[in-house]
């Protein structure tokens, strides 16, 4: 038997589910979002509706796993979606390539914004373990000062994460990854 979407509703740029079975579901099966005024959940029983990132409610939408509707009720297309995560964020199509690949490669992915990248990345799952690294979405005509990349390494070793570099080429709709570490002489 198939599993039952979960229904979101759209508020400004966040995505809440309101039921709360589905949003233990969608918790439990990927860490997916945030339990509403719980930071930090401990297990999966909570009774709070689901706070889904715009990123994340989308990639579940393209999964067949979420329908999103707007605050009227009224259902939202994939392309409507699409269309409000690109005026949301900038250069939307090469940093969903990212997180998209690091989802299906059964990373668990949240913003980064806490620790100056696009994304903080788990191998695990919060409160499981802590999120070894953090990427920063980059087009492969991006050009990097050696200014952009010690405060990137000094910013990745305060927080103890590994920095990694996801060169994201939407024509070729290929990811690479470039990690770098820094090493004491």
């Amino acid at each position: 038997m198939p599993r039952q979407r979960a229904k979101g509703r759209l508020f400004e740029n966040r995505i809440v589910v309101w039921d709360i079975d589905s949003s233990r579901r969608l918790f439990k099966e990927g860490y997916y979002g945030k339990p509403l005024g719980i930071p930090k959940p401990r297990d999966f029983e909570f009774d709070a509706p689901l706070i889904l990132d715009l990123m994340e409610g989308y990639y579940l939408a393209t999964k067949k796993l979420l329908d999103v509707e707007d605050q009227t009720a009224k259902e939202l297309t994939p392309r409507q979606l699409h269309e409000i995560c690109e005026a949301s964020y900038p250069d939307f199509a090469a940093k969903f390539q990212v997180y998209r690949k690091l989802r299906d490669e059964g990373f668990v992915v949240t913003p980064g914004i806490k620790f100056g990248s696009d994304f903080a990345v788990y191998e695990h799952g919060p409160g499981i373990d802590h999120a070894p690294y953090i990427v920063q979405v980059v087009s492969p005509d991006s050009k990097m000062t050696a200014t952009s990349m010690v405060r990137s390494g000094r910013l990745a070793t305060t927080v103890r994460k590994q920095f990694i570099i996801a060169i994201s080429d939407k024509d070729k709709r290929s990811v690479e990854f470039l990690r770098y570490d820094w090493w004491r002489a």
